[in-house]
This record gives C-alpha cells, structure tokens and sequence, in this order.
C-alpha cells in the first residue's frame, strides 16, 4: 500500500499515512490539486503558514516505463493567488516513488532554514541549510553531491526562493546532478521558501515496491508503449535530435513566434535562431555538448540537450523553445550563446525562465533597458541574485512589474506571463492561457501540433477544452507530454500498464475522466480563492493584428464563458435522480 508522508516544518516531524482509498487512482497533477482543495484555505496567504507544498508522484511512476517519472509540486500561488501544479523531470518523484510515497506533504514553517533529508530507507532527518544557504544553484550541488551516495535526487530553491520572489521555482537534479529540471512555473519556489525549506533530499532505494498486480500484462503494455514511442515522429526523431528548439520554425512559420514585446510574429532570421543553428552550433562545438539527453533514468525520447560554449565548455541545459522566446527572441536576441547564458543565469537563480524573459521585457517597455541589449539585460538580471530594489522587481513576475512601471505591454492571464505562442496567432494556446485554472501556462493544453488553421477562431474553444483534459490525465499519470503522441498511436500499451498495475478495466474514456476531475478540483478551488474562470486579454491583444498574418483575438466571448460547462453539467448529471439524467 502506497503511503502519503507528512512532514511538519514547525514540529520537525515526519509521519506516515495510508493512501486514503478516495485517492487510490489519484497522480501527480490530480493528486497535488486534490491534496490543496482538501488541505489548504483558498483565501489564505500563499506565503503564510497555511499553505502547504505538495509533492505527488504519477500514477506510472517508480517503474521501468519510459519518461513516467515527472515529479508534481503544488500549493496555492503566490503569482496567480489561485492553484498550481509545477511538473518536472529529474530524478524526484522516481526516488520518492520507489520509496513507496505517492505524496509528500510539507506544513507549517521552520524556524531557521532546513534541509530534510529522507534515505533510501524511508527515514527522516532535519539538517541544517546554512552550508548552501544564498549559494547559485550549482554552487549548491558543488556542496552536496559529494556528500550523498550516487543516484540522489535533490529539489531546492535558489536564491530568489530564499528571497520569496514570484518568479521563484523549485530545482530538480537530472541523472548528472544538473540542478536544471525546474518545476519553474507559478512562484512555488517562493512558497518552498516562506516555510524556510531549502532543499529536500531523497535517497535511491533499488528497486524498490513495484505496485503491480500483473507481472505479465506489465511487461507486454510495457514493450508496445516503448514501441509506440519510437514509431511516433515527434517521440522518435524530432524530439531525440532537436528537441523543442524546432518549435522556433513551426512558430516562426504560422507568424505566433514572440518579437519584440509582442509586436511581431516572426523572427528577422531563423537561420541564426532556430532549431536546426541550435544543432549545427552543438555538433560544430563539441566539448561537453549534446544534442540529446535524457532528464530521467529510462527516458527513450531524450528531448534535452547540452549547449556548450565556442571553445566545447559548459554553458547551458537545457534550452527550451519556451525559453528562446521569452528570454531571446521578445528581447530582440537572436543570438543562440546570448540566450543560453541569460537561460544559466536564470537556473543558477532559481528563476522562472518565461517569467523572468517577459519581466525583463517590462523593463524594456519602460525604457530602462533598450530591446536588443544584452549587456544590459544580463545586468539587470544580475539585480536578482542580489536582492536589490530593481531585482526584487523583476522578481514580482512580468504583471507585477508592469503595474510598477505603468506598463500595459505585457500579456499575463490570472497574473502569470504566457509562454512563446501568441495568442493571436496560435488561438488554441490562445484560449488555454486565460481560460485554464494554471493562468497562463500552455502546458495546461497546449495545442500547437494540432492540424487546424490557428488563426480562425472557430472552433478553438472546444480543441482547448479538449487539449486541457488530456493534459489533466498526462500530468496525472506524471509521463511526459510528449508521450501522448505515442499513446495517441497505440494506447494499448499505457492501458495495460495501467490495468496490470491497478486491476480493473482501463479504457480512453477512463483517462479522459481523470483529466476532467483534475480541472473540476482545480476550478472548485479557484472559485473559492476567488479567482474568475475566464481572464481578459490586455487591449493590444485584441486591438492590435499580429504582423506577418495580421490577425489579432477573435473568439466568441459566449463560447469562452461556458468552457467549463461540461465539466459541471456531468457531475450534477450524475447527481439527479435516474429518470432525470440527460
């Protein structure tokens, strides 16, 4: 039986709990949403003591399969003040699971900062943080990996966290003891810091408990999603050799790419920006990089990578789209070295990548800065490590920054920045961003690979809705999202995992239902903390048509106010009588 594990900051006590049968069929995402509805006052302080930070692992994960092993942090956000769950890769949730924890739950607040450490027997222990207290992020590891046997994960904040800043995200270590695979979004590095936590630290138990009822049906779900994987082009070929770097033509193509504060669709070279010059650059250089790289043991996509310097040194892991958008392209940086050191330094801090890019592009706005100036771009950023005034700007999130310097030239849904999709352009995401419980995250139904024209309005608010509850169940089953290309190919692999490891019968409808109970919890929350379903898009969205294609907002408001609808309908569906029932 799988056990919950709750630790007690103010106390320094850990206990064990069963599972309570209500979460049985309960991961990651579903999980973590469900524990802070349950646990946490909607209206409270994000900061204060009655929040609590939330680790849960997938419903695959602790297993051999490929990429189920992503770790989901939740808690009430400091940025959006509403729910949210972070997903990251590492080693975390791979060592909690084998551990036999489903979640991890940590409440109240230490007095002086605190490492906990849990071995791989399963056994607490309070340490002290002063040895890596305002260390970078790798200055930090330098610290701890020599101390802790090979295998250990390791999940702190950097120094904004310590700072309580709502760009602040939580670190999670990769097989190398990279400190790079952030659950980044939301300010829950902010949140990780308020109950002076400074890392968490979790011991590799071989092996470990296998949860599986059926060997036999394990093995073979197992081989034909492994196979699912390297059939499907995104899984077994776009992803191992450019990662999401590529993303840069696709967006550059369809004019959604981000330019200049929004201003433009489309980069002024993509030969110098895009995917195919971040390969060429990578194999060219040698040294230390690599084009593909693996996040967490068992991983077949390998979507990451390693950018070195010109002369083969370290500079960077990894560089995501995301990331090229935000901290280069709107920046007018088209220069791929530029972009990875501002990347680095955002890792070494601890800082939400697109969070930190579109704050830094307030500054711009607000001409402290001029578009295009990296020097003094790195300066500025640079003020976060320090703590100073302008620093701890930055360090309230884009929105924030923006109501500090009267700027109106930012796009945050719900308080938090989009990532590198413009919603006038790329309408799906478009959608995601100001109706999705997460603010505006495009992983909470990112849309961009569907077959559709992105520009018309029609029909995207259902493809979003849809979008949005298969990320519920993907997050849930805490396998990477680009896994769902795979199952979507053979879903008899997943499905068998499933059963074998759970009994029962599992079918599509039966993933979709744990997507749309994921966002129901999420929704039932926020309307709580009194955050509004559907946010508004700044005026120049919906004023200004984004060059090259010359589109801007255009979707039904009627259609946008009843995207939930289904979601509610079903459950009082269930509720009436029979002879009442749709």
């Amino acid at each position: 039986m799988e056990k919950i594990l709750r630790i007690d900051l103010t106390k320094k006590t850990a206990t064990c709990e069963d599972l309570p049968e209500a979460y049985r069929y309960l991961g990651g995402r579903g999980l973590s949403s469900r524990i802070v509805l349950d646990e946490v006052p909607p209206r409270c302080d994000p900061l204060g003591k009655h929040n609590k930070l939330v680790y849960t692992c997938g419903l695959v994960a602790g297993t051999t399969a490929s990429s189920s092993n992503r770790i989901s942090i939740g808690a009430k956000s400091p940025l959006t003040g509403g729910i949210k769950e972070s997903s990251g890769g590492g080693l975390t949730a791979l060592n909690l699971a084998r551990l036999g924890f489903r979640a991890m739950i940590f409440e109240g607040v230490s007095e002086d900062p605190v490492m906990v450490y849990i071995d791989e027997t399963g056994a607490v222990t309070f340490l002290g943080a002063a040895p890596i207290l305002g260390k970078k992020a790798y200055d930090a590891m330098d610290i701890l990996l020599g101390q802790y046997p090979k295998g250990t994960a390791f999940s702190f904040i950097g120094p904004a966290g310590e700072m309580l800043m709502n760009v602040a995200g939580i670190a999670n270590t990769d097989m190398e003891g990279h400190p790079t695979r952030y659950s980044a979004r939301g300010g829950l590095g902010a949140v990780m810091g308020s109950k002076k936590l400074k890392a968490v630290i979790i011991g590799a138990r071989k092996g470990g408990p296998a949860y599986v009822q059926d060997m036999e049906l394990w093995k073979a779900g197992t081989k034909l999603y492994s196979k699912a994987i390297q059939t499907a082009r995104p899984t077994s070929y776009v992803m191992p050799n450019f990662g999401t770097p590529l993303t840069m033509e696709q967006m550059n193509g369809m004019g959604a790419a981000l330019v200049e504060g929004f201003r433009r669709g489309q980069v002024n070279d993509i030969t110098k920006c895009g995917g195919e010059a971040y390969r060429k650059a990578i194999l060219e250089r040698g040294g230390c990089g690599s084009t593909t790289h693996a996040c967490m043991p068992g991983c077949m996509v390998r979507c990451s990578s390693i950018f070195p310097n010109k002369d083969g040194s370290f500079c960077n892991t990894p560089l995501e789209y995301e990331n090229m958008g935000l901290l280069g392209t709107n920046l007018c940086l088209e220069d791929l070295d530029q972009m990875n050191i501002l990347n680095h330094m955002c890792n070494q801090y601890g800082v939400d990548t697109i969070e930190t890019g579109a704050a830094l592009s307030v500054l711009a706005e607000a001409g402290i800065v001029k578009y295009g100036d990296f020097d003094g771009f790195v300066k500025l950023l640079e003020e976060v490590e320090k703590g100073s005034p302008m620093g701890r700007l930055i360090g309230l999130g884009a929105a924030g920054c923006a109501k500090a310097f009267g700027v109106t030239r930012t796009v945050a849904p719900k308080g938090q920045t989009i990532a590198a999709y413009d919603p006038r352009t790329a309408k799906i995401n478009g959608v995601t961003y100001i109706t999705s419980p997460m603010g505006g995250d495009h992983t909470a139904g990112n849309g961009i690979f569907i077959q559709a024209d992105h520009t018309d309005p029609k029909g995207k608010v259902q493809l979003s809705y849809e979008c949005q509850v298969v990320s519920g169940w993907v997050d849930s089953l805490g396998i990477c999202t680009f896994c769902r290309t795979a199952h979507f190919v053979d879903p008899n692999g997943l499905l068998s995992m499933l059963k074998a490891r759970y009994g029962g019968e599992w079918d599509q409808d039966r993933l979709d239902a744990i997507g749309r109970e994921t966002l129901r919890t999420e929704i039932t929350f926020n309307r709580k903390a009194g955050i509004p379903d559907v946010a508004e898009y700044e005026d120049f969205v919906k004023e200004e048509p984004l060059p090259p294609m010359n589109v801007a907002w255009e979707i039904d408001e009627e259609e946008l106010r009843n995207i939930w609808k289904p979601l509610f309908d079903e459950v009082e569906d269930r509720a009436a009588p029979a002879g009442q029932r749709s």
